[in-house]
């Protein structure tokens, strides 16, 4: 289902539009003096007067709710289904009306109403798109209808679809040409009505203009090459949104945009960069030479003798140029020496392709790097790289394979003119490695002492958390010198005295939070605002990460830190609560159910959670809080909270790692997630909502599999006890069992290299 919501300022025009169809039903009246008997002109004049009573621009709402193609629900079930989408989006005690039409293949109502109420308010709009999305999703559900898609998309263009319209009434023509028609503005930022035309005239759809009183008027009509021809249907007729001054208003945003010279200027570059590195081209080859190489789409155009004498650009922005409109020197019939021969040859000798050579390079050795797990510096993996894999690394990638294609070259003549570039671009990249990763030492090295004179730690617990804190950023402590954890090639003289290594190191130092606490602990040291710390959402996980190192921290700078990482928090989250989030109850109960909860302090509304250390709260935005206080019942929602929160705690799950399998959960990493349920028995905090939508989304699955696998390895650690027992009477080895999942693993990178415990419960 494909909920749509209009506002309007008058409301004459959008019962005229829902009421003066033939072939329409009045399911039923709302919050009037009859569900089914009100006189329609009552009901006019009851809108009108509601909508009165304010001055916004949005004082009436016209939705449609759309069934997919195929799909059948009786007169009475979609009433009841346009009744509750209405009492989910806050109108249920307005006055309105659902009204069917049957004058298209899919079955839709309209539903006319106003927002503004008896008391003069206007219902709270806030929101409106987020809440509609979840309330589809749960009346489908609820309905069993086909589910709606989770985002945005838009439609491509058929390819020169030969439509039959001979068996077609007007209608079936109109909803031709306002489907595409409006694909074609969605997709294409159009700027003029020759554009337009262009982009319909391979879907048989002609365009005609009129200009009347300095107004501009359009029609559009289809010519089908069988023979059919259509009348030209006015373009308000076939969609408002599409008459001539509203696609001018198009138009016009268009070509005013701040990003189009940005986009000829790159456009320029990138076609110039590509002429650099060809001797001659092809015109025939020129969409394919574009596609490959700067990924853009191109489109020739000829001339009556079949000749390509021009292109046409269709950038990613949206925005489609001919070659004249980016540059006047760039086209086909500019360039003739490049583009005279029917040979497309590049150019061996250019600086163009010595570059591209290099990238290849340099591309392959950061490719093996992260293939191999960074057990090394990469300056040292530089180093100690055999030519072979980096060989096999360049033969392996697109830019190698298109620079191959057009070269004409032997495998031989290839080699040398790669291993011509292959030592100077080692070497420079080498000595570049090595300088940033003696700077960056520097950095680590200048933060700790930072740490020490600014007192990041409580004093009595200083020198126990020194080893896990320089872990944390990625460094070790050998002979009164700082190295990099996995390094000794660069080194840092600091004397830090006897740093006491614990017995037991429960914390896995992951390559994307060392890198991350990092950049927290810079910011906060160096007193920088909220704004400016700006943490990634995963930092809240950064105390499960190194507990030592969070636990210890002086009560200033941790407050500093969980309030920035809480913002951060609460804005990923709500982005994750859009799809489930109908209503200002369902806001505050799904933070609830993930162990955040709302206080108000001084009339202003505050998001706070049971995860940290001291007590703190961020403020909501404005727009937000009027939302929520919108609802009637928000305050018996907030004191509901408590029984909530106290489930969370009496069951064991007011921890951070119950966070951190509902993260992964969201992330879509169910395998790492079930791996936590399963061996280490922590549940995630997610309201049953997404609970149930994640289990049908694969997460089910992963826990039988996990599940099966675990019972898979009882009954074979079983067997191999009783076979290594054998094995030791007869003086036969024992078995090394497979290291365990650790599920505390970054899920962003999984390097074998670190082998830390698993964090405690």
């Amino acid at each position: 289902m494909i909920a749509r919501v209009l506002y309007r300022k008058s409301v004459q025009g959008v019962l005229k539009y829902v009421l003066e169809k033939e072939e329409r039903t009045v399911l039923g009246f709302q919050n009037t003096y009859s569900d089914t008997d009100t006189d329609l002109e009552f009901f006019g004049r009851v809108l009108y007067h509601l909508g009165n009573r304010h001055g916004s621009e949005k004082r009436y709402v016209h939705i449609s709710l759309n069934l997919p193609h195929g799909e059948h629900l009786d007169d009475r079930e979609f009433f009841q289904l346009s009744k509750k989408y209405m009492e989910h989006m806050g109108y249920g005690g307005q006055p309105f009306v659902v009204i069917r039409h049957h004058d298209t293949k899919h079955e839709h109502v309209h539903i006319v109403s106003s927002t503004i109420k008896e008391d003069c308010l206007q219902i709270n709009l806030s929101n409106d798109i987020r809440r509609s999305i979840a309330t589809q999703k749960h009346l489908e559900k609820e309905f069993n209808l086909s589910p709606s898609p989770d985002t945005k998309r838009t439609k491509e263009l058929p390819k020169y679809e030969m439509p039959e319209f001979r068996h077609r009434d007007e209608n079936g023509v109109r909803f031709y040409i306002q489907d595409i028609v409006n694909i074609a503005l969605q997709k294409y930022k159009v700027r003029s009505f020759e554009e337009l035309a262009q982009h319909l005239k391979n879907h048989h759809i002609e365009l005609r203009t009129v200009e009347r009183n300095g107004r501009i008027g359009v029609s559009y009509g289809v010519k089908v090459e069988d023979g059919y021809k259509s009348r030209f249907i006015n373009g308000s007729t076939v969609h408002p949104q599409l008459s001539g001054p509203k696609v001018q208003k198009v138009f016009e945003k268009n070509q005013s945009s701040k990003l189009l010279p940005l986009v000829k200027k790159r456009l320029e570059k990138q076609l110039h960069t590509t002429y650099q590195l060809f001797k001659t081209i092809n015109p025939e080859h020129l969409p394919d030479i574009l596609k490959s190489y700067q990924k853009l789409d191109c489109k020739l155009d000829y001339n009556e003798e079949g000749d390509p004498m021009n292109f046409t650009v269709y950038d990613k922005s949206g925005h489609v140029f001919r070659a004249e409109e980016i540059a006047p020197h760039i086209g086909i019939r500019q360039n003739p020496e490049l583009f005279k021969s029917e040979y497309t040859q590049m150019n061996g000798e250019s600086e163009q392709l010595k570059l591209e050579l290099q990238k290849c390079i340099k591309e392959a050795y950061r490719d093996a790097y992260q293939n191999l797990g960074r057990k090394l510096l990469f300056s040292e993996h530089i180093e100690s790289m055999p030519i072979k894999l980096i060989v096999e690394e360049i033969a392996k990638s697109e830019r190698f394979q298109f620079l191959k294609k057009y070269l004409h070259m032997g495998n031989r003549e290839l080699s040398e003119l790669l291993e011509k570039q292959f030592h100077v671009v080692k070497d420079r990249l080498n000595v570049t490695e090595k300088l940033r990763e003696e700077k960056e030492l520097n950095r680590k090295v200048a933060l700790i002492k930072q740490a020490s004179d600014k007192r990041l730690f409580d004093a009595p617990n200083q020198r126990a958390v020194l080893y896990e804190f320089m872990q944390s950023v990625g460094v070790k402590h050998e002979k009164g010198s700082l190295t990099y954890s996995n390094s000794r090639r660069h080194s840092v003289k600091l004397n830090l005295g006897q740093v006491q290594v614990p017995k037991q190191i429960d914390f896995y130092p992951s390559p994307f939070f060392i890198k991350e606490n990092e950049r927290i602990l810079d910011r906060l040291l160096n007193y920088k605002s909220e704004k400016e710390i700006r943490p990634d959402p995963t930092a809240i996980f950064l105390p499960l990460m190194f507990p030592n190192v969070y636990g210890a921290m002086a009560q200033k700078y941790r407050q500093r830190f969980e309030r920035s990482a809480l913002k951060s928090y609460h804005k990923y989250t709500e982005r994750m609560l859009v799809s489930f989030e109908k209503s200002p109850k369902d806001y505050v109960e799904f933070f609830n159910a993930k162990g955040f909860y709302f206080e108000k302090i001084e009339e202003k509304l505050y998001v706070a959670s049971i995860y940290s250390k001291y007590t703190v709260s961020v403020p909501i935005a404005p727009k937000t809080q009027a939302y929520l206080e919108s609802s009637k019942d928000f305050n018996i929602v907030l004191k509901g909270q408590s029984e909530i929160l106290k489930d969370i705690k009496t069951s064991g799950r007011d921890n951070l790692r119950n966070l951190w399998a509902t993260h992964l959960i969201e992330r879509g990493q169910y395998k790492k997630a079930s791996y936590l349920f399963v061996l280490d028995g922590v549940r995630p905090n997610l309201p049953l909502q997404q609970l149930e939508y994640h289990m049908q989304n694969g997460l089910k699955q992963a826990l039988v599999s996990v599940s099966q696998k675990q019972m898979a390895n009882k009954k074979a650690r079983l067997l191999r006890n009783g076979v290594y027992a054998l094995g030791n009477i007869l003086g036969g080895k024992g078995y090394k069992e497979e290291e365990p999942f650790n599920g505390f693993k970054d899920e962003f990178t999984d390097f074998t290299k670190y082998k830390g415990r698993e964090l405690s419960k």
